[in-house]
């Protein structure tokens, strides 16, 4: 599943660090879904989104 976590991150000004702590997960958690090498759990989905402001469908696509 690819995402657009790393693009809309740097948009809002967020780090790594800053992104999983607000999320409830690790930094290295955020590191593995921005490279594509861990797909999140449906509750972190919605987290990750809710933080973002977006969607999941805005921030996930299947690839």
């Amino acid at each position: 599943m690819e995402n657009q976590i790393k693009e809309r991150r740097e948009q809002l000004g967020f780090s790594q660090g800053a992104l999983a702590k607000a999320c409830g997960v690790s930094r290295q958690t955020i590191n593995a879904i921005e490279n594509n090498k861990y797909d999140p759990t449906l509750a972190l989905a919605f987290r990750l989104a809710r933080t973002l402001g977006t969607t999941v469908d805005g921030l996930f696509t299947p690839g």
